[in-house]
Parts: C-alpha cells; structure tokens; sequence
C-alpha cells in the first residue's frame, strides 16, 4: 500500500464473518454454544487431571497445559466478537487489537510447541520405555513447558511490537472476526517488507520443525510397534497415542486448509470464515478426543461428575440452612 492519508489511529473495525444483519443471531448462539463448551470441556479435563494422583505423568502434564491454552486461545478471541454481535458495534481499540494480536501468537504458537513435545513424549513412551521415567522426569518436562512458553512469548512480541512500528492509513476495516495479523499488516501504509519476512519466517521455521518432529517421532513408533510380537502389546502401543495423532492431525490439517483457501481464493471473507477450524472448532474438539478415547481420563472425569452428583445437593443445603 503506497504511502497517504497516513493518521493516528484509535481504532479498527471488525467486519466479522458475515455482513447479513440477520445471520449475526445465528452466528453469536453457535460461537456462544462453541465457547462454552470449549470452556467446560477444557476446565473439565485441567481439573481431572489436577485431582487424580494417577494421572500426574508427563503424557498428562503437557495435556493440562494443552487444555489451558487452547482455553486461552479461544478466550483471545470469541468473547471480543460476541461482544461486538451484542452491542452491534464493531470497534476494536489499537492497543486492542495490538494485545489480541500478541496473545493470539502467544497461544497459537505454545500450541505448536505443545504438539510437537506431546510427539517426543510418546515416542520416550513407546520406543524407549524401560528409560521414560528416567529421560521424563519432572525437571525436564518442567523445562520443556517453561522453553516453549518461553519462545513462545518471544516470537509474539517480536511481531507484535514489529506492528506497532507500522502507521495505518483510513481504510482500518479488517474482513476477520478477530485481528488477524496479516490482514492488520495489509491496512498499513509505511513499508511492510521486514513485517513480512519476519512474519514468513516465523510460521516456515515453527511449521516446518514442529511437523518434522512429529513425524520423526511416528515414524519411529510406527516402526517400534511393527516390532511388537502380540497383537495386544500393538492395540496397547498404539492406543497410547492415538488420540494426541488425532489432535496433531486435526490441527494442522485444518491449519493447512485454511492456508490453501486463502491462497486459491481472493476473498478474505472466506478466509476468515475456513480459519474459525482451527481457532474455534479445533480446541472445542480437543477435550472430546482425550476423554473418548482415554480411559483414565474418562475415570476420572466420571469421579467429578460423581462427586457435583453427590455433594451438589449438601453444599446447596448448607446454604439454605446456614
């Protein structure tokens, strides 16, 4: 964008996913029903993990910290446009939209990370498994979680504040229901060049070492379960990891397709309409695929619900009768 009409700005506009007046009440009860249940569902599973001594191991540690992030990934997000569809206002503030820019990066990228560390777990789990407690115990996954926090929060605020460089011209209409840092880099009018690289950069280096970690870790359980003699010790082996491949796969397929979309159609509304896979529908999905096919999750989950069953009714006539 060339350089003119350059001013200080205070605010963006969200055009959201539809401009139709009469599909925003649909739209706001299916994200409403979607954050909800991707609220519950996660806080459910932090909290069954939390409260099980026998789920306390790393395969459980990093999928509490799953959980909790793609909790915060959504909470980035979806609150701001259900607000926005209530109020019929679709403003958001530049400090705003700066701060959903670096927490959306924050979270999006500890998710990467988070996938790519759950691979090496199982592939300790599976291939090595008489050293796992030794090579994972508590000090290393403890640095793993603080390493990926910490280059998570690094690579976020590198391109957050590299935004904060960039002046804006009139045109501040973003075609997403959330500030999308690359459709925000579009509305600039200085030069866009170093954001742009940086930006590539960033998501080809991220991309390219979590899959290729992922894939060296399966390739190698793969490999190591061909090995096994009975067809229990397989079905055991496999089943272990089957539900973080059906994340992993869930994730960066609709991550793909979302990428491919924008690049064969020139509507950034479509775009913005395939991206709600991975930031909405993805962590909503999570929890379900844990707890279905997890027995220990599901146990313990069952316990909780049991417990709500059972003290529910004298907690609330503790209160009644004080």
């Amino acid at each position: 964008m060339e350089p003119g009409n350059e001013t200080q700005i205070s605010e963006f506009l969200l055009l959201g996913l539809s401009k139709k007046i009469e599909l925003q009440t649909l739209i706001f009860g299916l994200f409403l029903s979607m954050y909800l249940i991707t609220v519950i569902g996660n806080l459910l599973i932090i909290l069954a993990i939390g409260s099980d001594p026998h789920l306390h191991t790393p395969m459980y540690f990093f999928l509490s910290n799953l959980s909790f992030v793609d909790l915060c990934f959504t909470s980035t997000t979806i609150p701001k446009m259900l607000k926005n569809i209530q109020t019929e206002n679709k403003a958001i503030t530049y400090e705003g939209c700066i701060t959903q820019i670096h927490f959306f990066l924050l979270f999006a990228t500890m998710e990467i990370f988070l996938l790519t560390v759950m691979a090496y777990d199982r592939f300790v789990a599976i291939c090595h498994p008489l050293h796992y407690t030794i090579i994972m115990n508590p000090r290393v996954c403890g640095l793993l979680a603080l390493m990926s926090w910490m280059m998570s929060v690094l690579n976020s605020l590198l391109q957050s504040l590299m935004v904060l460089w960039l002046s804006f011209c009139t045109d501040l209409e973003i075609p997403h229901f959330f500030c999308e840092i690359t459709q925000v880099i579009q509305l600039a009018c200085s030069d866009t060049f170093l954001n742009d690289i940086v930006l590539y950069f960033a998501t080809t280096l991220l991309g390219s070492v979590s899959l290729t970690g992922i894939l060296y870790s399966y390739s190698k359980i793969a490999s190591s379960i061909r090995r096994i003699s009975s067809a229990q010790g397989k079905y055991k082996a496999f089943s272990s990891c089957a539900s973080h491949l059906s994340v992993v796969s869930l994730f960066y397929c609709t991550a793909l397709g979302v990428y491919l979309s924008s690049g064969t159609t020139h509507s950034s509304q479509s775009s913005a309409t395939a991206s709600v896979m991975y930031t909405v529908v993805t962590p909503m999905l999570n929890p379900f695929i844990y707890s279905l096919r997890n027995k220990d999750i599901r146990r313990a989950l069952r316990r909780i619900i049991g417990m709500a069953v059972l003290y529910g009714p004298i907690v609330l006539g503790l209160k009644k009768y004080p």
